[in-house]
């Protein structure tokens, strides 16, 4: 990586409606490729979980940005998840204990990671610690830079 580098963070949510998915994709690869007109590499932070995640890190991969994954259990077994975590410059896990103290735990460490946190967040506070909104508040308390990403296509299927 060269002095122009610039590490990115995503938090976002997991079950999105099927017809989200592209709207949000083009939206995170237009961003990211808006920062490679400033910047001469992306390195993207992500847990990779399904989701806003997962589509980062596609986008980060297609920009040819190199990606570390922080995951917060083991990971599932998809043929996009398998591909995305073999084309990962880093891939490291959180250890044991419940589900919540384990994505906050994983979220903290794409926090202190990166520079600028994209959220692909639709600005609800729904989810616990750990969660989208959780991760925003905390990104927000550290006095990173926040991008909120929500096409207007953009659906969630629930909490």
């Amino acid at each position: 990586m060269g002095e122009r580098a610039l590490r990115v963070g995503v938090t976002g949510h997991i079950r999105l409606s099927r017809e989200s998915s592209r709207p949000i994709y083009l939206a995170l690869r237009s961003y990211l490729a808006g920062q490679l007109r400033v910047h001469d590499h992306l390195y993207g932070i992500t847990c990779l979980a399904d989701g806003a995640d997962s589509l980062f890190a596609r986008a980060v991969s297609d920009l040819d940005g190199m990606l570390e994954v922080i995951l917060p259990g083991p990971p599932g077994n998809r043929r996009r998840t398998r591909r995305l975590l073999r084309r990962a410059h880093r891939v490291s896990q959180v250890g044991p204990g419940p589900v919540e103290a384990r994505y906050a735990e994983a979220s903290e460490r794409v926090l202190r990671g990166c520079e600028v946190l994209v959220a692909v967040w639709d600005g609800t506070d729904a989810g616990g610690q750990g969660g989208t909104a959780h991760t925003v508040a905390r990104a927000r308390e550290l006095g990173k830079q926040v991008e909120v990403i929500w096409p207007p296509q953009a659906r969630r299927l629930g909490p």
